[in-house]
């Protein structure tokens, strides 16, 4: 009779590293002199943001007249933007809070990253209606606060108005989860910093000292902070999704918007992640031995299931409008198809069905330029599919003599170019100042998911089945 012995899973640490070698990859870039690849990935991104800011000005000092809306089309680029922006932001709180609450070792390598860029994406998406109101300096009204000026107070029939309270709860949430994280790392690099860089990281780490009892309060916060974060992660994207769903315009009023958006961020997010992920390792090399294919193939599969449930989604929506016998329905995908923006709902189906299907295949789920390209591939997708739900469903409404063509300006196109020079920069910096990779949590599981050790059970796995077989 043989053995039966399971397969080992593959090491998520490389390099053969020791408690005190992570410490110093992973603080390193903190300490040292920037590498050449992020100065200019960081050039790059000011480029960007510079531009951007031009596209800003332009549109606060003459107002969104400077964009190409028109009488049908009055959200463009700018909804657009701001509903992809909030899908980016979704992947990082559910690799954290998910992840952490099913113990899944393989998030330790990827959470800090994915929880930083749910931050700053979240910071770029809340630009969007601020400057879509024409006049942002009256932005505060959005907010129930006290109103001693008259009887004037928000509408809370308003689906916009249920938008701020979900996306302020969720950055919120997602602020106090990422920072949580961070306060043991921080108190590492104060032990070793000196000087002023010594008071600074002392006083961010809020006094940590490592005691039993700081690390048990700390793993209590964390789990009640992944707790209240997971359903925010479901109920943030269902309430954006109510923006279009609530009103009575053929293509938005529809239930299947909720969960549809919500995997919908999740792939988009996802995707952002690997993008991250993959131009993290090569700006900072030494984080090459915590961020390897093993991270990379994880959340591949996680591509794989979400594209699929847009695709059920995609497909879902065309049957409801032919079978609901509603010329109205009909027309509007009718129209996404084969009116004048067809070529964006196919870019739409081949960017987000077709392309993360080559994730099926081991090697190409395994390859890194693969998966670099294919990520892009899928958030180009995303927008476009954020775009042919705006705009195809607005733009040829119930009276054919308002029908019109919209294209953005180069102001619209700037202020969006504007949040990727904000976003870009502000995950750089973060990359300088903080640790991109959880040092704490790499540790916890080095002497499980160490190369060293996996390779050790590897040989006295082997060598037991071999004497199971004699």
């Amino acid at each position: 009779m043989s053995a039966v012995v399971s397969d080992i899973r593959p090491p998520l640490i490389t390099g053969n590293k020791t408690y005190h070698q992570i410490t110093e990859d992973i603080c390193s870039p903190t300490e040292q002199l920037p590498d050449r690849n992020w100065v200019l990935m960081l050039l790059m991104t000011l480029g960007l943001l510079g531009f951007g800011t031009v596209s800003m000005i332009v549109t606060v000092w003459f107002g969104i007249g400077s964009w190409y809306l028109n009488k049908t089309v009055g959200w463009g680029w700018d909804i657009t933007n701001f509903v992809w922006w909030v899908g980016i932001g979704h992947a990082g709180t559910l690799i954290s809070a998910i992840l952490l609450l099913f113990r899944q070792k393989w998030r330790t390598g990827v959470n800090r990253a994915a929880e930083a860029m749910t931050i700053f994406a979240v910071i770029c998406a809340a630009i969007f209606p601020g400057i879509h109101m024409g006049r942002i300096w009256l932005a505060f009204f959005v907010f129930p606060y006290p109103n001693t000026r008259g009887p004037l107070w928000v509408n809370f029939n308003s689906p916009l108005l249920w938008d701020v309270f979900a996306i302020s709860t969720y950055f919120t949430v997602s602020l106090l989860f990422w920072y949580t994280g961070l306060v043991p790392d921080f108190a590492t690099i104060r032990d070793r910093a000196k000087g002023f860089r010594k008071k600074i990281y002392n006083f961010v780490s809020f006094g940590w000292t490592g005691s039993a009892k700081h690390w048990q309060r700390w793993e209590a916060l964390s789990l009640v902070l992944a707790g209240l974060s997971t359903p925010l992660v479901l109920s943030v994207h269902t309430i954006v999704s109510f923006d279009f769903a609530t009103s009575v315009i053929p293509g938005w009023h529809t239930t299947i918007f909720p969960p549809y958006f919500v995997a919908g961020a999740i792939f988009s997010g996802f995707a952002m992640v690997q993008t991250l992920m993959i131009l993290t390792s090569i700006a900072i090399p030494q984080l090459k031995n915590y961020i390897t294919l093993q991270h990379i193939e994880s959340m591949n599969k996680v591509i794989v299931l979400t594209g699929s449930i847009v695709g059920v989604a995609y497909l879902t929506e065309l049957f409801i409008a032919w079978y609901s016998g509603y010329i109205y329905e009909q027309f509007a995908f009718y129209n996404r198809a084969l009116g004048p923006y067809w070529w964006s709902y196919f870019a739409m189906m081949g960017c987000n069905v077709i392309s993360p299907q080559f994730f099926w295949v081991k090697s190409l789920r395994r390859n890194l330029v693969v998966t670099f390209i294919l990520s892009i591939v899928v958030n180009i997708g995303m927008w476009f599919e954020r775009f042919v739900i705006i705009v195809t469903s607005l733009h040829r409404d119930f009276l054919p003599s308002s029908w019109a063509y919209y294209s953005p300006s180069w102001v619209e196109v700037g202020d969006y170019l504007f949040t990727f020079g904000l976003f870009g920069t502000l995950y750089l910096i973060f990359m300088r100042v903080a640790p991109v990779v959880a040092i704490a949590e790499v540790k916890s599981i080095l002497k499980s998911s160490g190369n060293q050790y996996v390779e050790a059970l590897q040989t006295k796995s082997e060598a037991k089945t071999e004497e199971a077989h004699h």
